[in-house]
């Protein structure tokens, strides 16, 4: 029964769908041209900067965009915040006139991300002139420990982004800033410290090199994604949304990046990815932190499924964008699908082994073991040569050898996607759909929930 073919079938599709992407992906890093510069001046430039008990990096941020992007506005949301962070903000706008402080406060606030940036939407529109050129007026949304490169509004004002009249989102890459530092935990020991470090080492390898490919693929099919930070959009193509969703940032998702970039394309207006400018961020050294964040994302992606008939029917997506977009949905559930399988055939093991021994349950597995291990290495490979990719463009200084090591971690730190996959669903059953802020690295680790309840 359970030797169906579906059973066996279905880990070889997964591994086709895998192979089939990850070399359009990295044909697509490897080929990608210069991005150009544009004029940044041509352009009104405001940055949206969430905020929830940000006190720790809110001043660095607001600080920093202000001395390498001086034309721009820069909007603080502070999302009633328990900290300083609203005291802090208050000062700097006192000082600068171009620094705005979007106040909100319980029950309104604390809502999620998309509603924050909603409240500051609201405050531009009250702020800008009725005579105001929208199309020429571009929104970017920061998180609060973002650093953005100071040539980035040069170059997305170029012709693979706003110089294009139809591009209505921009999305740049993500680097961590602090893949390269020796002790991430300082006050812990060294096989902690190993951890941490290999841990930023693969979210920025991830982000940096593997993610940027898939965008710039998404690129080819019409169907790039926007990001919660470094995500750059027309107001007016904002106006487009809320005229058909009410408002920009919609809060049916968990990701309210990505589901605004679909309402962006549902819409009729193009997203590029731009990978040849970036924003940092921090990279999270902590465990469970990460596997919080991760289980947030995989959450959003299943919540964002319900988009298919609409992606599917729309005039705005190709054929290969509806795939790639559908591909891109059907992540998680190939996940749950595959550790479901998975228990199904490692039961079948043991009552196969219960009555009729372990040689009658694993003999038939132990004959096919050239065909596992030629599976095994069309597995790891794509993984394994992100690594050289990664030391060409971000770390220059390591050995090769190190690159090698690195891409055979990336394999394994995939199978993240697995327990968040998991996790999300059964978030999703028990109706918890609460938006969870990410603690700092250099917020001190308090005893307490950190998901707010919608």
């Amino acid at each position: 029964m359970f030797s169906s073919p579906f059973l066996l079938a279905f880990p070889f599709f997964l591994l086709l769908c895998f192979l089939l992407y990850w070399a359009g992906a990295r044909h697509a890093y490897l080929r990608r041209p210069v991005a150009e510069p544009g004029n940044a001046d041509a352009l009104d430039w405001h940055f949206f900067v969430p905020c929830r008990d940000e006190e720790a990096v809110v001043g660095t941020t607001v600080g920093r965009l202000r001395a390498d992007h001086p034309r721009a506005h820069v909007w603080v949301i502070d999302d009633d915040s328990e900290d300083r962070t609203g005291a802090i903000v208050a000062e700097l706008a006192e000082e600068d006139r171009r620094v705005h402080l979007v106040r909100r406060h319980r029950p309104n606030a604390r809502q999620g991300k998309g509603a924050a940036l909603n409240a500051a939407y609201d405050e531009l529109n009250q702020f800008l002139s009725k005579h105001t050129d929208r199309e020429r007026v571009v929104v970017c949304v920061i998180d609060a420990d973002g650093q953005l490169d100071p040539d980035a509004l040069d170059i997305v004002s170029g012709p693979a982004g706003f110089g294009d009249p139809e591009t209505g989102g921009v999305q740049v890459s993500v680097r961590m800033r602090n893949a390269g530092e020796p002790r991430p935990l300082p006050d812990r020991g060294r096989v902690r410290n190993a951890f941490a470090r290999l841990l930023v080492r693969m979210q920025d390898m991830e982000f940096s090199v593997s993610n940027a490919g898939m965008q710039l693929l998404r690129g080819r099919t019409g169907s790039v994604g926007l990001g919660g930070n470094g995500q750059f959009t027309r107001l007016a193509s904002l106006d487009r949304i809320a005229a058909a969703e009410r408002r920009p940032w919609q809060r049916g998702a968990l990701l309210e990046d990505y589901e605004l970039g679909l309402h962006m394309i549902l819409t009729g207006d193009r997203i590029s990815h731009i990978a040849d400018t970036w924003v940092s961020q921090e990279g999270l050294p902590h465990g469970r932190r990460f596997l919080t964040q991760r289980t947030r994302w995989a959450q959003g992606n299943l919540q964002c499924v319900r988009y298919a008939p609409r992606i599917v029917s729309s005039r705005h997506y190709g054929g290969k964008g509806v795939l790639e977009t559908l591909y891109t949905f059907l992540q998680p559930v190939a996940h749950l699908v595959t550790l479901a399988l998975c228990a199904v055939m490692f039961a079948f093991l043991g009552l196969t082994a219960a009555e009729n021994g372990p040689g009658e349950a694993f003999g038939g597995m132990l004959a096919l073991w050239p065909l596992v291990l030629a599976l095994a290495v069309v597995s790891v490979m794509p993984f394994v040569l992100w690594g050289p990719v990664y030391r060409r463009d971000r770390a220059p200084e390591a050995s090769f050898l190190a690159a090698l090591l690195w891409g055979l971690a990336l394999w394994l730190y995939a199978y993240h996607l697995f327990p968040a996959s998991a996790r999300g669903f059964v978030r999703m059953l028990r109706g918890r759909n609460g938006w969870a802020k990410t603690r700092r690295n250099a917020e001190k680790v308090e005893t307490g929930p950190v998901a707010i309840e919608a």
